[in-house]
């Protein structure tokens, strides 16, 4: 606009100011044999005048575009905070801060932080997981920007609100770490509830585990096709799915592995093949992974077990699956601790055959996420 006014400006004013030019000298020279080459000097002059015209207008235009940019960058830029960000209308700054002055109770430890259980004044419970320290990375994990960036991305994460997601209620930045604060989870995690499994302390029956894993597709949905724009979890394992006292599954830590890079998931047995060759996470590695804690589920065995290292099991949790579904032997691979009733047995042969699917080698032959809520949930009534 600024532009358009200038070009105007100059294209009104300066034909008048050649005309009264003209006069005057049409009025002073009688001669008119010098008549013709005054006028091209007058018309020389009037075009210089446009042209110079027009680009002082188009550099002052440009100038004051730049000016407006760099306002408006600083203007929205995320402030640096300090002390806890409440998301939670149960949650004050105050008695956070009184909380995590205090001993807490340690639930666990991952490759990027502590859990910790911690009751706040008002008698809320919440779970607090402090991120590694900023000072013990690399000199461009303690960089402001970095910590912007983190801030971020916490902003973000904050905003998700699903049945299936574990939502951050507040985080505190400090000078050299993060402590995020989410809802506690009484029965742990699903690896937790697994392992009560195998040592003979907790039932799982097969709806339950069913509801486990509808839960956890539910929540991948939520992030792959609900959120604008998409969310990918990027570590999703059996340590990173809680449950509630009612085993309703909610995926924790989404996207802290993209803000963490210090994080192996070449150990964990859960990161597809693609992902861990070339770097990439998409969302059909985030199937895999589901196809993984699927499997999981349904054998009670871990992709990491001594006996996926034998030849006999084909040397992966997906290869020994496809393997007794193409022999029609899946009923082998069923943890025997959930047989029962042939119905259920039919459901969790059916499971089996998905499990297989998400885990293909290829990844083109993978469901999407959408696909899975509709093949997981025809198996039962939720």
């Amino acid at each position: 606009v600024a532009l358009l006014l200038l070009l105007l400006l100059c294209l009104h004013q300066t034909p008048v100011e050649c005309k009264e030019r003209l006069l005057r000298q049409l009025s002073s020279q009688p001669s008119s044999a010098t008549k013709p080459q005054e006028f091209k000097i007058g018309f020389k002059t009037v075009l210089l005048s446009i042209v110079l015209g027009i680009l002082t207008g188009l550099i002052g235009a440009i100038l004051f575009a730049l000016l407006i940019k760099i306002a408006v960058q600083y203007i929205n830029q995320t402030p640096f905070l300090k002390g806890p960000v409440i998301f939670s209308p149960k949650i004050s700054s105050k008695t956070l801060q009184s909380a995590l002055a205090n001993e807490n109770q340690l639930l666990g430890s991952s490759s990027n932080g502590k859990y910790y259980k911690t009751v706040l004044d008002n008698g809320l419970t919440v779970a607090v997981k402090v991120l590694e320290p900023f000072d013990s990375g690399s000199p461009e994990m303690q960089s402001k920007s970095v910590k912007r960036r983190i801030q971020q991305e916490l902003e973000v994460l904050a905003s998700l609100r699903h049945r299936h997601l574990r939502s951050l209620r507040a985080y505190v930045r400090e000078s050299d770490r993060f402590s995020l604060v989410y809802d506690y989870m009484p029965m742990g995690s699903l690896e937790d509830a697994m392992n009560g499994v195998r040592e003979n302390h907790l039932e799982l029956r097969w709806d339950v585990r069913l509801r486990i894993a509808v839960g956890v597709i539910k929540g991948l949905q939520y992030l792959h096709f609900i959120c604008v724009p998409q969310i990918l979890h990027y570590n999703l394992k059996p340590t990173n799915v809680m449950l509630d006292a009612e085993f309703e599954p909610r995926l924790a830590d989404c996207g802290l592995a993209k803000l963490m890079p210090n994080i192996d998931r070449a150990t964990s047995g859960y990161c597809s093949p693609e992902c861990l060759q070339n770097c990439r996470y998409t969302d059909k590695s985030e199937i895999f992974s589901f196809g993984m804690i699927l499997g999981v589920l349904l054998t009670g065995r871990y992709p990491t077990d001594s006996f996926f290292r034998e030849a006999v099991s084909g040397g992966s949790l997906g290869q020994w699956l496809r393997h007794l579904q193409q022999a029609g032997e899946a009923h082998e691979a069923l943890d025997k601790s959930i047989l029962g009733e042939e119905v259920e047995e039919d459901e969790m042969l059916m499971a089996v055959r998905i499990a297989v699917v998400c885990l293909s080698d290829s990844p083109g032959d993978r469901p999407s996420s959408d696909e899975l809520v509709a093949m997981l949930t025809q198996l039962h009534s939720f």
